[in-house]
């Protein structure tokens, strides 16, 4: 496809002609816009194909073990494949910018547009409107899209896996989780719940330790069972004990057993103490928010981890625009004989950005780096070279 042409090449042929730039800049606009959309549509659909071909070689065979039929398959992986669309996203803007753009160059269509006047802002102004766009399209996925389908496409497959043990064992011994240990330290409560059923919602061989405010143990409470209502945000244990104790002699001094007993201020929710032990990486937008805010309510070192990890995914939101910032002058000024050196500069580029990443991960976690500057520096080396290229293009 070119552009309507007349001697000159696009219907005018001085800067001061100024009254037909407003319609060549529309024609513009929605020439480039479409080009660069068709561009990213395929290779947004080839990169998720790749990846579900990954996920596949990954999941298949596991969800065959438990029993899930095509139809349990089949939408497993619906919900399963919107969690990468954070991932491809990025990549498959900058591939298909520098493919549009290196061709526009190679057949002298910028070169054209340029020595009728028009600054490289204007020619690409689309793209950067499209960039802001797709900003508030990141900001959605990684706010509620995201989350979902890493929590739905989890909770399906644990179900699946509920399913199969059912065929062997009880309701009430499904999903069974081991050793749950959880401190929480604004309220000096200690739980420790030998086992913890994800399928019943039920605990056994529960303890609570209540804590003065030098950690020292007041009560003790130990039942057999125990299971937490989420409506009423209480807990209820069953065949149980409950002990006092002096905390400045650590003596025994009343021990009262009980057949059921509802403990309103207990509100820890279990849902949170499994997540205690996850890694940053596997959690959902909404559960890193929730682990980092308790964390910080004990003031415990492990937040730095998740912290880190929660704003790498805040400011992974502007990721379309620094991608176009890099793409503009990278195919504008260098890609000229041929798209697969634009594309092996990127994949480079990218490297750089996963290995800076990784590194200010490290230090976030550490401590050396405050969390929040952990998390932007892959992002603001990502603008200063988009800013170096700009630079250059002048």
């Amino acid at each position: 496809m070119r552009f309507p042409a007349t001697s000159d090449g696009f219907g005018f042929a001085t800067r001061g002609r100024i009254g037909c730039l407003r319609p060549t800049l529309k024609l513009l606009d929605r020439y480039l816009l479409a080009e660069w959309l068709k561009m990213l549509g395929l290779l947004l659909a080839a990169t998720i194909g790749l990846l579900l071909i990954t996920a596949l070689s990954d999941k298949l065979r596991e969800l065959i073990d438990v029993g899930a039929g095509a139809g349990d398959i089949l939408l497993y992986f619906a919900t399963l494949m919107p969690s990468y669309l954070t991932l491809v996203l990025p990549l498959s803007m900058l591939l298909s910018l520098l493919f549009v753009l290196g061709k526009l160059h190679r057949n002298n269509e910028l070169t054209a547009i340029r020595a009728a006047g028009l600054n490289i802002f204007a020619t690409t102004r689309s793209l950067w409107l499209a960039g802001l766009f797709f900003c508030g399209v990141s900001l959605l996925l990684n706010s509620s899209v995201v989350p979902w389908s890493v929590e739905t496409s989890r909770s399906l497959l644990e179900r699946f896996e509920f399913r199969a043990e059912a065929e062997q064992k009880g309701g009430d011994t499904l999903g069974l989780v081991s050793s749950v240990a959880f401190d929480n330290r604004p309220q000096n409560r200690m739980w420790f719940i030998n086992r913890y059923s994800r399928y019943s919602g039920k605990s056994f061989g529960v303890t609570v330790s209540e804590l003065d405010p030098q950690r020292r143990e007041k009560t003790r409470l130990m039942a057999r069972e125990a299971t937490y209502d989420a409506g009423q945000r209480a807990w209820t244990f069953r065949d149980g004990r409950e002990l006092w104790f002096d905390p400045e002699l650590g003596e025994l001094l009343r021990s009262v057993s009980f057949a059921e007993k509802t403990v309103p201020h207990f509100r820890e929710d279990p849902a949170l103490m499994l997540l205690i032990d996850r890694r940053p990486q596997d959690l959902s937008f909404n559960e890193l928010q929730r682990i980092t805010d308790y964390f910080h309510a004990e003031h415990n070192p492990k937040v730095l981890r998740y912290e880190v990890r929660y704003y790498s995914v805040m400011f992974s939101t502007l990721g379309p625009l620094i991608v176009i910032a890099i793409a503009v002058p990278f195919a504008v000024s260098g890609v000229r004989v041929s798209p697969a050196v634009g594309v092996s500069k990127s994949i480079g580029l990218f490297f750089v950005y996963y290995l800076l990443s990784s590194l200010a991960t490290i230090l976030g976690g550490k401590g050396l780096v405050e969390p929040v500057w952990a998390a932007a520096m892959p992002n603001l080396a990502m603008i200063g070279i988009a800013a170096w290229f700009f630079g250059r293009m002048r």
